[in-house]
């Protein structure tokens, strides 16, 4: 088994604004040892299934491409399906090309407040590794708005039981 090297301590940054660090840590840990190892080039679905076998060679559960039905008023209006959900707490989108489209984040944010996760991870798997944070909570207060509550009369996103392709809502 290979050697990995370990993170040097660092200070913990505030739970509120950073939740869910050392799970994300680990992800963006398993996601430079990808890049090292496979480089720039391949498509993204090689990027995805060989970052689900090392975050599970890490001991860290994952689901890929999981299907998330959108509801508006009780009518199903599309789904859309994450890359991987990993730990059933953390959307993790994985991106190739030459550089990162601006895109991304917000796209993430949209599929966070659909499943009702918190945390989001856009990995771009370029020339150089880039690391992008989406925390849900934290643009809704910078929007002005909070995030939808038990009570909020609107329907979100539920996970569907089939794993078909779906169409990305941006395709």
């Amino acid at each position: 088994m290979p050697h990995h090297r370990s993170r040097p301590p660092s200070r913990r940054l505030p739970e509120a604004d950073y939740p869910l660090q050392d799970l994300t840590g680990q992800i963006i840990e398993a996601f430079f040892h990808v890049h090292h190892t496979f480089g720039y080039g391949f498509l993204e679905s090689v990027y995805r299934k060989t970052l689900a076998v090392e975050l599970q060679r890490r001991g860290i559960s994952i689901e890929q491409l999981v299907r998330y039905e959108l509801v508006y008023y009780g009518v199903s209006v599309g789904t859309y399906e994450a890359d991987l959900v990993v730990e059933r707490s953390v959307i993790v989108e994985t991106k190739t090309g030459l550089v990162l489209d601006p895109v991304a984040q917000p796209q993430v944010l949209n599929y966070l407040r659909a499943s009702q996760l918190e945390v989001g991870l856009v990995l771009h798997f370029g020339p150089r590794p880039v690391v992008k944070r989406v925390v849900r909570s934290r643009y809704c207060s910078q929007l002005g708005t909070a995030p939808l509550s038990d009570e909020t009369s609107l329907p979100v996103a539920e996970p569907s039981g089939g794993r078909e392709l779906a169409t990305r809502p941006d395709s």
